[in-house]
């Protein structure tokens, strides 16, 4: 149960982001000020400060957020035992429902994930190392069930998977796969994967 200043932390946190996905989506990353930013929130602009010293630790807190959302997909929906199609489809479900919230802002926070703009600070590679530990445990239990071959390494099957992913989205933003049509296309693809690396 949260306290009250707890919760008062939370809300404004969250106007922050929102301020920011709406500011990025509409006026662009450069192009968007602490100072814009705090308006747009309602706060004053120390107060961004003292959740966010810069723009890129707010598009981590994306980052941070999409991986708490995953987490929580798959607790609530498998468990390690589930079958590797199932387990992937729910991580990449999520992951697509969360940059597809804001069309735009999600174009913007793929771009700075996948070819960011600096060198990854210490804070974002701990944001991946994170990603990966929840994604290893995931892929060694299928090792074990023979849904994957043994030989393979781990951060390896991770990129086919994710590259997966990439493609799925990229068409969605091309519009050559429509909203509806995801969830069967992201699976196909990985069963097609599957089936290739299977022992």
């Amino acid at each position: 149960m949260y306290s009250i200043r707890e919760k008062n932390k939370i809300n404004k946190r969250k106007c922050i982001l929102e301020a920011a996905m709406r500011l990025f989506s509409k006026k662009g990353y450069e192009q968007t000020s602490i100072e814009e930013l705090a308006r747009e929130a309602g706060i004053g602009k120390g107060t961004v400060y003292s959740y966010f010293q810069t723009k890129k630790d707010i598009v981590r807190a994306f980052c941070e957020d999409e991986l708490d959302y995953v987490r929580q997909e798959l607790a609530e929906n498998a468990n390690l035992d589930t079958p590797l199609v199932e387990q992937l489809m729910i991580i990449f479900m999520a992951e697509f429902r969360h940059v597809s919230k804001n069309k735009e802002f999600g174009r913007l926070y793929l771009q700075e994930k996948i070819l960011p703009r600096e060198h990854h600070s210490a804070e974002d590679l701990e944001v991946q190392e994170q990603y990966f530990k929840l994604l290893y445990p995931i892929y060694q239990r299928a090792q074990e069930r023979k849904e994957l071959r043994t030989d393979l390494e781990l951060l390896h099957i991770s990129g086919h998977f994710y590259g997966l992913y990439l493609l799925m989205v990229s068409c969605w933003y091309n519009g050559m796969i429509p909203t509806e049509e995801i969830p069967e296309a992201m699976e196909t693809m990985i069963r097609q994967t599957l089936e290739g690396l299977k022992p």
